[in-house]
Order: C-alpha cells, then sequence, then structure tokens
C-alpha cells in the first residue's frame, strides 16, 4: 500500500464524505415531488423509503466483504458514480415499483460509499500523526447542508425535479473525478476471509453505535413534537431543535480532532457522553424555552465525536479484519437510525414522548460507563481472538 500520511489521500477522503452527505441531502426535496407525481398516500410513501434503507443494509454487509478483498477505492468510485447516476432516476421515475426499484439502488450505492469511506479514513487516518476521523465525519454534514441548499435552490427557481439532480449528479461525478486517483491503492489480500461474525469488543463497538444513531435519527424525527407538545415553541418554529442539535454537532466535529489529540479518546467518549446526557436533562426538565433549547446544543456537541472514536477503535482492533469491523459498527449504526424513530413512537404511546425521550438519556449514559473497556489497551486479547479465528477459518 502506497503511505497513506499524504494531503492527497486526506482530501479524497473528504471528497468521499462530502459526496455521500450530498446525495442524501439532495433525495430529502425530492420526496413530496416523487410523492405528488406517483399519487400514492402516507403508507405507500413509507414502504418506498424502507426500500432505501433495505438496499443499505443489504449493500453494507457486501461492502466490508469485498472491502477485505480488493480494498475501499473500487468500491468508492463506484457507488460515488452509482449515486450520481441514480439520482436523476429519483426526480422520472413513473410508478411506486420502478421508485422502489430505483430507491434501493440508490440506497445500496449510499450504503456502499459509506462503509468504504469510513474504511478508507480509518487507513488514512493510521498513517497520520493526528487524529482525523471527526473531521471526516463533519464533511459528511456539510455536504448534506449543501446538497440540501443546492436542490432547495434549484426548485424554489423552478428548475424542476429533472433539471436539480442532473445539475446535482455533475457535482457529484466532478468530486468523484477528483478523488480518484488521490484514494489509496492497496494490494488484494486473495486469503482474506469474507465474513466474521463479530463477537465481543466489535459487538461493543456496534451496539454503541447503534445506540449514537438511535439518539441522533430520534432527534431528527421527534424533537419538534417534543417542543411544540411542551408548549416551549410554536409549530412553526418545531425545526429549532433539530437545527441546533445539527449545528452543535457539525462544530463539534469540525473541533473534534484537535480536542481528541489534546485529551485522548478516552476522555472524549467519556466527558462527550456526560455532556449529551445533560443536554438530554437540561431539555426535559428546563421550564424556561431558551436554556430547554441548550440542550439540543449540548446533545449536539457532546454526542459528536463518539462515532469516530468508535471507528477509530474499530480499525485498530485486531479480532477480526478492520473492513468487517467498519461494516458491522457502519451497518448496525444504520440499523439505529432505522429502528429508533419507531421504537421512540412505541415507547412514547406508553410513557408519553418525555418519557420516551429520558429513555434515550438512559441509553446514552452507556457510552461514557464503557469509555474505559472501549478505549483500554486490548492488545493482547485481541491477538489470542484473532489466533482463534485464524484457526476456524483454517
Amino acid at each position: 500500500m502506497q503511505s497513506t500520511d499524504r494531503p492527497e489521500t486526506r482530501l479524497a477522503t473528504r471528497l468521499a464524505f462530502l459526496v455521500g452527505g450530498f446525495a442524501l441531502a439532495c433525495w430529502a426535496p425530492l420526496v413530496p415531488f416523487a410523492k405528488a407525481r406517483l399519487g400514492v398516500d402516507d403508507g405507500v410513501l413509507g414502504m418506498l423509503l424502507l426500500c432505501l434503507g433495505l438496499g443499505s443494509v443489504a449493500a453494507m454487509l457486501a461492502t466490508g466483504m469485498l472491502s477485505a478483498r480488493y480494498g475501499s477505492k473500487p468500491i468508492i468510485i463506484a457507488s460515488g458514480l452509482g449515486l450520481a447516476l441514480t439520482l436523476p432516476t429519483l426526480a422520472v421515475a413513473g410508478t411506486p415499483f420502478t421508485l422502489g426499484i430505483a430507491l434501493a439502488a440508490f440506497g445500496a450505492c449510499l450504503g456502499s460509499l459509506d462503509v468504504a469511506m469510513n474504511i478508507h479514513a480509518v487507513e488514512v487516518e493510521k498513517g497520520a500523526d493526528r487524529p482525523l476521523m471527526s473531521g471526516f465525519h463533519a464533511l459528511f454534514s456539510i455536504g448534506g447542508f449543501i446538497g440540501s441548499l443546492l436542490v432547495t435552490l434549484l426548485l424554489s427557481i423552478k428548475a424542476g425535479p429533472l433539471a436539480a439532480t442532473l445539475l446535482s449528479s455533475a457535482v457529484m461525478v466532478v468530486a468523484m473525478i477528483v478523488a480518484w486517483p488521490r484514494l489509496l491503492r492497496t494490494v488484494p489480500a486473495e486469503d482474506a476471509p469474507l465474513f466474521v461474525m463479530p463477537r465481543g469488543f466489535v459487538l461493543l463497538l456496534a451496539a454503541l453505535a447503534a445506540i449514537t444513531f438511535l439518539v441522533e435519527g430520534a432527534i431528527l424525527d421527534w424533537s419538534a413534537l417534543l417542543l411544540t407538545t411542551q408548549s416551549q415553541v410554536d409549530t412553526s418554529h418545531g425545526g429549532l431543535g433539530y437545527m441546533l442539535f445539527a449545528i452543535a454537532m457539525t462544530a463539534g466535529r469540525l473541533s473534534g480532532d484537535a480536542i481528541t489529540a489534546r485529551i485522548g479518546d478516552r476522555a472524549v467518549m467519556l466527558w462527550g457522553g456526560i455532556v449529551a446526557v445533560a443536554g438530554f436533562v437540561i431539555l426535559l426538565l428546563s421550564p424556561i424555552t431558551i436554556l430547554a433549547m441548550s440542550g439540543f446544543l449540548l446533545i449536539g456537541l457532546g454526542a459528536a465525536n463518539i462515532v469516530p472514536v468508535l471507528f477509530r477503535k474499530g480499525g485498530a482492533q485486531k479480532v477480526m479484519p478492520a473492513g468487517l469491523a467498519v461494516a458491522a459498527i457502519t451497518m448496525t449504526g444504520y440499523a439505529g437510525v432505522l429502528v429508533g424513530p419507531a421504537g421512540v413512537g412505541f415507547a412514547a404511546d406508553h410513557l408519553g414522548l418525555p418519557g420516551a425521550f429520558w429513555m434515550l438519556a438512559l441509553l446514552l449514559c452507556v457510552a461514557p460507563l464503557c469509555a474505559g473497556i472501549v478505549t483500554r489497551n486490548q492488545e493482547q486479547g485481541e491477538a489470542d481472538a484473532h489466533r482463534s479465528y485464524r484457526s476456524m477459518d483454517a
């Protein structure tokens, strides 16, 4: 493998994360247009949106296997260009069936890119002299902001969904062309196992990722309803909570690498989890609207760098191949995003929405409680487990 500690490889990794966030955000403003074009109700639309998630999860599992054998570069290129090719089909699909197929393909490209770019980020960070993972993940959020802004702007000037997606696809193609020669080239590992069942330490990382992503998905889908039902804000301002959360998370990740380099992974995960839980407490207990809204800032800042730490540790462990570990963490985290909002709704039916948010706070307590375990030196135990896996593969 060529040297990973180069500005070119860092640029290529950032572009991959940028394209991932950009592509996902480009689809969001198109949802109302798709519903009107097909004339479907909310139930059918929900089933169609599920196709995106199912395509992503299926591709994530396959990507871990392929990356272990061929490296992340060809998958990043193929999935990035695949997103550019499939995005315009979402704007023209004329039947629920064709849109479902298009969404599944779009989701598969997105899931493949998500896993492959994280595997690539792990390799790039290993060769650098400082943490980089938080900054890479911040570019996903920035890409999301740019994508939603661009498509919304084009739709507002009556450019039409197809024109908006074609221009957005052109932006992604340019980004992937720039990244292509700068991505790491790895030698195919012919003897690499295609699948290893996650165990022990990797399962812990995956579970923590699921919890963190679950919290993020729940805030996205339920924060506005929480604020309005508690009479903190009126309906027209319900989205302010998630906006503050997203801004704080992006800012936290942009500064996260410098903070991690100064205080270490354990302190980042410990104090980040404590700050996020404190944000929930302030949000749920404060009778003052401004103070309650500051809870979203604390949740975003605290949770921002937990997931980058988990990916870093997943790439460093020796229990299983790094690519398969990162795929497992990514897929489980994504499952948290898919299952979380529904779980919050179920809990809200029995406990009320504030009670469901208290459950989220309790779940998030697991992150600081496990900070010492996640960041403990496990080289001997992991080496033993790795030898046992090699013997099983043989």
